[in-house]
């Protein structure tokens, strides 16, 4: 009788460890993120790295939806010597202190005209040295003395006229109308919204997410605008906005394109190779960036489901531009190509090129003539008139067919 229940205490064990062993995800191998075909991917391997990146890493947005109100409070047809339309947009949630004001540069046109959407980091009115920009009031100020911000700063980021004269329309946001960029508990922005003053699940969203919300919420308004071509809009974004742009066309389709600039740690760059910035970093620096289970992955990159080519794989078959700087090892500019390359694998399931260079680029050698795109800049932490330049040629492939 002892021997029998031994014996069924083994059996009953190893049934239990195959069970526990069965509900596991499956672990992936960093490197070409190999599927065995598009139905495979879009059914199964899919689904189980966006639910990875949505309950592991970003964090779920909410489910309820609100009905926003839309206020133009400014336009001007005569922008920028007379080359485009600016127009600026309020959008308003109930329970939000403050809405979102919309920046948008629209070139002359006949005929709608594609985008490029992103998030700027300290205001609207700093993308430009246009006088007439609103300042957002929850912007940050240029002293103590609570004086305006400087307009123009962040001009060099934002080169207006050279976008529009290139036939694209630039839409941007404020960060700080979103989610304040700090940790503050949940307790401004959207986030006070649905979460009313409490701490989000540790499955549920950072700020990183609700940005990505955000822009999701831009593009709401954009389908409402006759001016834009509502099918080639390109999400964009530079350091943390780039993981924020690579999210947010993860969770909506309807971004035709997402371009990443310098995202580094947690945006497109291989957490695995423990290069510059690492998790705990992340974690530790920018507690409110992701879900509070990302903590589990500090200095423990190997439980990982998934390195962060699945994130960059997630964009697919669209198109995706990941782009580095020479000067910028804090972001792992390798560990970014590397991350690029190995989600190409994706792309081929629907017979479209990825990226063709089988070691990293050159500086100013850009590899963008497929559907993943890649280049490495001279320079140190930034974006510039150059990755502009590739972005919009990148553009021009894909929506000027």
């Amino acid at each position: 009788m002892k021997q029998f229940l031994y014996l069924l205490s083994i059996v009953a064990g190893v049934a239990l460890f195959s069970s526990n062993a069965v509900a596991q995800p499956q672990k992936y191998e960093v490197g070409p993120l190999k599927v065995e075909s598009r139905k495979a991917w879009e059914k199964v391997h899919r689904p189980k790295i966006y639910n990875f990146f949505l309950t592991e890493v970003f964090g779920r947005q909410p489910e309820q939806k609100l009905k926003p109100t839309y206020q133009t409070i400014a336009i001007d047809d005569k922008a920028l010597g007379g080359k485009a339309i600016r127009k600026e947009v309020a959008i308003q949630f109930e329970g939000m202190d403050e809405p979102m004001l919309v920046l948008m540069y629209i070139p002359h046109s006949q005929k709608p005209v594609p985008a490029f959407v992103g998030i700027n980091f300290k205001g609207n009115h700093q993308t430009t040295t246009d006088p007439a920009i609103t300042i957002s009031k929850n912007a940050p100020k240029k002293s103590e003395l609570g004086t305006d911000p400087e307009r123009g700063a962040a001009v060099s980021r934002w080169p207006m006229e050279m976008i529009v004269e290139a036939g694209y329309a630039v839409v941007t946001v404020y960060r700080g109308d979103i989610d304040p960029d700090f940790d503050d508990g949940f307790k401004n922005g959207v986030h006070q919204i649905f979460n009313s003053q409490n701490k989000p699940k540790a499955d549920e969203w950072g700020t990183i997410s609700a940005w990505a919300w955000g822009l999701s919420r831009v593009m709401d308004y954009i389908e409402t605008d006759k001016l834009f071509d509502k099918k080639h809009v390109a999400v964009i974004g530079h350091s943390r906005l780039g993981k924020t742009a690579l999210w947010a066309a993860a969770t909506d389709n309807r971004f035709a394109m997402a371009i990443s600039n310098d995202s580094g740690e947690g945006g497109a760059a291989l957490s695995s190779r423990r290069h510059g910035e690492l998790i705990r970093d992340l974690n530790k620096n920018f507690p409110h960036w992701f879900c509070d289970n990302y903590n589990k992955y500090s200095d423990r990159e190997q439980d990982l489901m998934i390195d962060h080519h699945g994130l960059v794989a997630l964009v697919a078959p669209r198109p995706v531009y990941v782009a580095s700087a020479t000067l910028d090892d804090w972001a792992d500019p390798e560990g970014e190509f590397l991350s690029a390359k190995y989600a190409s694998e994706v792309w081929t399931l629907y017979g479209k090129q990825g990226l063709k260079s089988e070691s990293m680029p050159k500086p100013e050698q850009p590899d963008n003539d497929g559907w993943v795109g890649y280049h490495l800049r001279t320079g140190k932490h930034d974006i510039t008139a150059y990755d502009w330049a590739q972005y919009i040629k990148f553009a021009d492939q894909h929506f000027r067919k």
